[in-house]
């Protein structure tokens, strides 16, 4: 069952606004765009208008000039027609790339480089009229129809003072040189394009902070969306209990390579082997420094052997310890006198071998507190009514 869009109140994942930038979902605003658009034209027609009426001035009463040679060869009038429309259609694409190159530089501003070929693809549930008639009702349109509005009626009442208050001079024009004439139209469209783009800049402020607002709404999630993204990064608990288990496995079996510094080695004798050592110089305890269950077991005993490593039997120790130490760490406290033992024995059973000692009696059976004994708990628990 889906969420509604009421239960979406959580911000959205990393995950989620990286995949729906994938797919070309970012927050954009049209109205910058309109702005560097317009902006630039504006820029271009201030700092290049003059030079671009000169030569239209110069070049009109060039083409107005006539003579006998002209009126002999009509051939003359082509000829200054091309040089016009070679001139108009250099500046034509001069303005068209600068336009196009703003237009879309201001896009990457807003929303950064987004290469996907998503928003392009077919998308038939867009033709169904019944999902059409959903999208227009949503806050997003809303947003979007009082956002036209207001530039509509804003433009639409800056245009009117200003046409009104202008249309008189505009019309005396005719009656003015043509120099004049075509300097002063310079200067009243300019005037007007400054207050279309200050209409467009105060929009542009509002649109662009409005814009990642919006996409930030729409792309936040439910508490079951959470649940169900973390399951498909993490994978299932059973899946993480199966790598931690794993990991704990291929752990157990680089520590192998340390058997060789252990004072000695407990074994389950065929389930379970470990591998202690202890140093007083630079160890406060006993520890673990290889553990491994059946054939890896196996593997610790005989490279124990191999190095001529004490191999002890000790099932409830070797049991103990396997499940409660870490490797590389110190043993539990609470098998601390358990160890001590064990490596009480180890010492005098290596000083005899030295010939500095006699040989000690059998290996010591320590005490070890039954809770730390994996079989002993299982027993426990089959037992208990």
């Amino acid at each position: 069952m889906e969420s509604s869009s009421q239960d979406r109140n959580l911000p959205a994942s990393a995950r989620k606004l990286q995949k729906a930038r994938a797919d070309g979902q970012v927050a954009r605003s049209r109205d910058l765009s309109h702005l560097a658009a317009l902006g630039t034209g504006a820029l271009c027609l201030i700092g290049f208008g003059p030079l671009l009426f000169e030569h239209l001035q110069n070049a009109a009463s060039l083409q107005l000039m006539f003579n006998a040679e002209t009126i002999k060869n009509p051939l003359h009038m082509l000829n200054r027609l091309q040089s016009m429309m070679t001139v108009g259609l250099i500046a034509s694409v001069s303005f068209a790339g600068i336009l196009s190159a703003m237009s879309i530089v201001s896009t990457v501003a807003a929303g950064g480089w987004v290469l996907s070929l998503t928003p392009l693809s077919p998308d038939f549930s867009r033709i169904n009229p019944l999902s059409g008639l959903g999208r227009m009702f949503t806050k997003d349109k809303l947003f979007e129809v009082l956002k036209v509005c207001f530039i509509a009626a804003m433009l639409l009442a800056i245009g009117y003072n200003y046409l009104s208050s202008g249309l008189s001079t505009l019309a005396a024009l005719v009656l003015q040189p043509s120099a004049r004439a075509i300097e002063h139209l310079a200067n009243w469209l300019q005037n007007g394009l400054g207050l279309m783009l200050l209409v467009i800049l105060l929009v542009a402020i509002v649109d662009v902070p409005l814009q990642n607002f919006l996409h930030k709404s729409r792309m936040k999630m439910s508490h079951q969306e959470m649940r169900q993204e973390n399951k498909e990064s993490d994978g299932s608990p059973e899946m993480k209990n199966r790598r931690r288990q794993r990991q704990r496995e291929i752990a157990n079996g680089n520590s192998i390579t340390a058997v060789p510094k252990a004072d000695f080695v407990l074994m389950n004798p065929t389930h379970y082997a470990v591998a202690v050592q202890y140093d007083e110089s630079t160890m406060q305890a006993p520890r673990v420094i290889s553990k491994g269950a059946d054939i890896l077991a196996f593997k610790i005993r005989d490279i124990a052997k191999e190095s001529n490593i004490p191999v002890l039997q000790s099932p409830m120790l070797a049991r103990a310890l396997y499940a409660n130490a870490e490797i590389d760490q110190d043993i539990p406290t609470s098998l601390y006198t358990a160890v001590a033992q064990v490596l009480a024995y180890i010492y005098r059973l290596k000083a005899a071998l030295r010939g500095d000692g006699p040989m000690p009696g059998e290996a010591p059976v320590p005490f070890v507190p039954p809770e730390l004994d994996p079989l002993s708990k299982v027993v426990n628990a089959t037992t208990t009514p």
